[in-house]
């Protein structure tokens, strides 16, 4: 797992000649917990979808510290909704390591950790579809991180989630933040991001607005949108 920086650099989003996103110059480096922050329609998920390479710029460039099959391979998604192979729950997590080539005792091995990890030992039989809300997003979350990634992508992974929940994954989350995998994560619950964000990214109407540490941003935004946000204000 090494680490993985990333650039951008005028980078904007256009769709039927609306921009949804940008410009904007943003650089992420190889470590932390960065909780992207801002009212909906804001382009936080967009954000990621560019960072991630799936979503297709309209003008300026992403650069990541690696070639980009490399830096692509060394990336995990974890979507809001989270989407379910139809298999059991072993055989989802089992899916990533096989398109890997892993060894079926490595495998067997591996799928036993992450299922304990999560709390999923007691359903690795069952078919993944019928979870329960919760259990299809710890499974989502292990499926990512059973590869090791160096980046994670999250588009709000507790949303809908109750409290017990949203408690188990961020013990898994910060598991994995404290073991190296670089994290980016939209949310519209700003315990959560006061919680696990080392740093923030605030977008507002797709434009970035304000970035800096955690620590500083929350107690002290530099900019008023950023402050009228926190307090639960409407912006627009």
């Amino acid at each position: 797992m090494s680490p993985l920086s990333v650039s951008l650099r005028d980078v904007s989003v256009k769709r039927r000649g609306k921009t949804i996103l940008g410009p904007i110059d943003l650089d992420l480096g190889e470590s932390g917990f960065t909780v992207v922050l801002g009212p909906n329609g804001a382009g936080k998920t967009t954000l990621l979808k560019v960072l991630h390479g799936v979503e297709r710029v309209s003008g300026g460039t992403v650069q990541w510290s690696a070639p980009a099959d490399a830096a692509q391979q060394a990336q995990a998604y974890v979507f809001q909704r989270p989407i379910m192979l139809r298999r059991s729950v072993r055989n989802n997590l089992a899916y990533p390591l096989q398109l890997r080539g892993t060894s079926k005792a490595e495998i067997a091995r591996e799928v036993s950790l992450w299922a304990a990890r999560v709390g999923l030992m007691d359903v690795l039989d069952q078919p993944a579809p019928r979870l329960s809300g919760g259990e299809k997003q710890k499974l989502a979350l292990a499926r990512a991180l059973i590869r090791q990634p160096s980046v994670l992508f999250l588009d709000e992974p507790c949303a809908n989630l109750d409290g017990r929940s949203t408690r188990e994954i961020e013990a898994v989350l910060r598991a994995a933040h404290d073991s190296g995998t670089r994290i980016i994560m939209t949310t519209h619950d700003l315990g959560q991001a006061r919680r696990l964000g080392s740093d923030v990214v605030f977008l507002l109407n797709g434009a970035l607005h304000e970035q800096g540490p955690a620590t500083q941003v929350f107690a002290q935004p530099a900019q008023p949108e950023t402050k009228a946000f926190l307090d639960g204000d409407i912006v627009d």
